[in-house]
């Protein structure tokens, strides 16, 4: 197979995981790559998602690491095989590659949880808001890449407005609904907008209200993808200057999803979080 230039994170991951077993199992790359005909060199490319792997070679390959989970070796082989050209591809070289690898993320996610402190979640906001955002980067977009932005961030709203949406929570504290991105019309917009929304049977909106004891996780912003199986889960995080990080390591997702059960447990049910953002969007 080509070396490919430019590994999406999809492709990253799926080397990522075939890393990981090779180390669980004992061996260099170099005795790995002997296993099945190839060298060291190759193997370092497939694990580092600059080449791909065919489905023969990954199940030789977890074969001779003993892997016997057999539901992570089909979703590894799924990810291996997949030739899917989604949406996003025609953002490719117009918008940051980030953009494009947390929507092929989305797009094959199970289910999908947010905890977002100062702005309403991406999946949740209207056109209005999500210009407001963009606006403010530093130094300035042209106008031209805003829009795209903003086109990008309404396609990926189809995972939970789709034919076929996907489980979603998001948790957000009660600054993020009172900060006015935009005017009170703009805000009062994007308010009803995430009521709507909340009326679904597969999305909740829970609320951490200013006036909550004790309450010390406002660091922890997160996107949360689920995986096909639980060890291919992904959370996306904000790393300031060094641009976006996905987390793959299993002691962090698990880590990740502690805490967002912890704050999960400390936010509004979701009657008294749609009556709470309710009550906002009247005083706009």
């Amino acid at each position: 197979m080509p070396r490919r230039r430019q590994p999406t994170a999809r492709q990253e991951r799926l080397g990522a995981e075939l890393r990981k077993l090779r180390e669980a199992a004992g061996l260099k790359a170099r005795e790995a790559a002997a296993l099945i005909g190839s060298d060291s060199a190759q193997m370092s490319q497939m694990e580092a998602g600059t080449a791909g792997v065919s489905e023969e070679r990954l199940r030789s390959l977890a074969a001779h690491y003993s892997c016997e989970d057999e539901e992570l070796i089909e979703a590894l082989t799924v990810m291996a095989t997949d030739r899917t050209r989604g949406w996003w591809e025609e953002y490719r070289g117009k918008l940051p590659t980030p953009f494009l690898d947390i929507a092929e993320l989305e797009h094959h996610a199970t289910y999908r949880l947010d905890l977002e402190f100062l702005n309403i979640p991406g999946l949740l906001q209207t056109e209005d808001y999500a210009r407001g955002v963009f606006s403010y980067r530093v130094p300035e977009l042209p106008r031209s890449e805003i829009e795209l932005r903003v086109q990008h961030r309404v396609k990926r709203r189809e995972v939970i407005e789709g034919p076929t949406p996907i489980p979603y929570e998001a948790v957000i504290h009660e600054a993020a609904l009172r900060i006015r991105v935009g005017d009170r019309a703009a805000m009062r917009a994007q308010l009803t907008r995430a009521l709507e929304l909340s009326a679904a049977d597969h999305l909740t909106v829970r609320v951490i209200p200013f006036d909550l004891d004790g309450f010390g996780g406002a660091w922890a912003t997160m996107m949360y993808a689920g995986g096909a199986v639980p060890k291919l889960d992904t959370v996306v995080r904000d790393a300031g200057a060094n641009g976006t990080a996905f987390v793959d390591s299993a002691s962090q997702l698990g880590a990740f999803r502690t805490l967002f059960r912890k704050i999960e447990a400390v936010s509004l049910e979701p009657e008294r979080s749609r009556d709470f953002i309710h009550r906002l969007a009247k005083e706009l």
